[in-house]
């Protein structure tokens, strides 16, 4: 027998072997992604920025082929969707994919908490249950009755602003404020909880540590969340987990629901934090559109918050999809449990999709953008993060139309490193 048939053999075992070296193993052969120490350097690039824009490799890849085929690598076949149309495509496509992503954890017994549940890890007919509840409180008609809520929100957070100026951390007072109060209101949560969900919220979607950090950050939140459905089955609160209770309670188990908690809570505060934050920054180096904001019509409004959210897509690849059979996608052959990652920030700046991709230009502003992502898993809570977006920036330049940065050092700003989801941690800016 050769030397090459030989290390053909044992190619496979080795595999395995380095794999649950590495990846923590399971009993199953399949890799226990919540053990994850490092991600592989090559793998890291859509989720890497140069202050707000993809790296050149995203639009570099999308060039080359808008289906990238990111290798095998311990076990798991990759693929990267940088194209709007062929991204658009995969987040319909619920025939081909699913979302549940539970054979990717190992097999040792495991708590409540550090499963996976919610919305985003899904299939129906859970997802379809779940999402049910849900839906018809987020939409505009019902969001209207928590319009003055952030209305007063948003006044608050500008008035302590105020108060500490003339040099702030936009980040602290003003961006993570708002839409943690918000989701706090809207759930029926205390706000005592503010600094460790700062922390926590940014961990689960730091991959710098692999996925070990971030899903023990997940699992720190999502036992905070099943107790508070625990503590409010014999006494439900006014916001909405007290309303699910009272009147779906006995459908739903507490991990049910602490689940579905937990992906609005997350939602709703970490990535309307890193739109704000970002989008405050971008504003401060776009005068007209920061005008716009004070002293435009509402049509002139809504095209600067669709062109900041195409622009700077906060949630950067929707979350993984795994292909049911083996089937075809854009001229490529994608095999059974293969994972197909959606670049949703490279998406949006597809020049198929809009005439400047990589310019913040009112000219690109569309609502179909894909910051929301789309289909059965498109956010739930989409109109509430415009509303905050609207009523944050609005109130943002009408009360301070003289702000800008306090640095011209970029480098000085906290812009997050291998982020899923990416923000900025600090914003110095004198209020003028």
């Amino acid at each position: 027998m050769g030397v090459v048939s030989v290390l053909a053999k044992l190619r496979d075992p080795i595999r395995r072997f380095i794999m649950r070296r590495v990846m923590g193993g399971s009993s199953t052969g399949l890799p226990d992604i919540t053990t994850l120490r490092k991600v592989p350097e090559h793998l890291t690039y859509p989720i890497r920025r140069n202050g707000v824009d993809p790296v050149p490799e995203v639009a570099e890849q999308r060039a080359k082929d808008p289906i990238t085929h990111l290798g095998d690598v311990l076990g798991l076949d990759l693929w990267l969707v940088t194209g709007y149309e062929e991204a658009r495509g995969v987040l319909a496509d619920s025939k081909s994919y699913s979302n549940d992503m539970r054979h990717l954890l190992g097999s040792r017994p495991r708590s409540d908490a550090e499963g996976i549940g919610g919305l985003g890890m899904t299939d129906a007919p859970d997802h379809t249950r779940l999402r049910g509840l849900l839906t018809p409180e987020f939409t505009m008609r019902r969001l209207r009755r928590i319009d003055d809520t952030i209305g007063d929100i948003v006044k608050d957070s500008l008035d302590a602003m105020e108060a500490d100026g003339p040099e702030v951390d936009l980040v602290d007072k003003f961006c993570f404020e708002i839409p943690f109060r918000v989701i706090c209101d809207l759930l029926g949560m205390p706000e005592d909880v503010r600094d460790d969900f700062h922390k926590l919220g940014a961990a689960r979607f730091d991959v710098t540590e692999g996925g070990a950090g971030a899903f023990g950050a997940a699992t720190e939140t999502r036992t905070f969340l099943i107790n508070a459905v625990k503590q409010q089955r014999d006494d439900p609160g006014e916001g909405l987990i007290g309303e699910i209770i009272r009147t779906h309670g006995d459908e739903y188990d507490d991990v049910e629901l602490g689940g579905l908690a937990d992906g609005v809570f997350l939602g709703g505060y970490e990535t309307s934090a890193a739109m704000l934050s970002m989008g405050a920054y971008v504003l401060t180096q776009n005068r007209e559109a920061y005008r716009l904001l004070r002293e435009g019509t509402p049509e002139d409004v809504d095209n600067v918050m669709e062109e900041l959210l195409r622009y700077l897509c906060p949630v950067q690849v929707a979350f993984p999809r795994f292909a049911r059979e083996d089937h075809e996608l854009g001229g490529h052959q994608i095999k059974k449990g293969a994972i197909v990652l959606a670049s949703l920030s490279g998406a949006n700046r597809d020049p198929k999709f809009v005439p400047k991709p990589e310019q913040f230009d009112l000219s690109n502003a569309t609502t179909k953008h894909l910051a929301f992502g789309f289909g059965l898993h498109r956010c739930v809570g989409a109109e509430l993060a415009r509303m905050e977006l609207r009523a944050a920036l609005k109130g943002l330049a009408t009360r301070f139309p003289d702000l800008k940065m306090a640095t011209d050092d970029p480098g000085e700003l906290g812009f997050r490193d291998l982020s899923v989801v990416y923000g900025v941690d600090r914003i110095p800016v004198l209020l003028g």
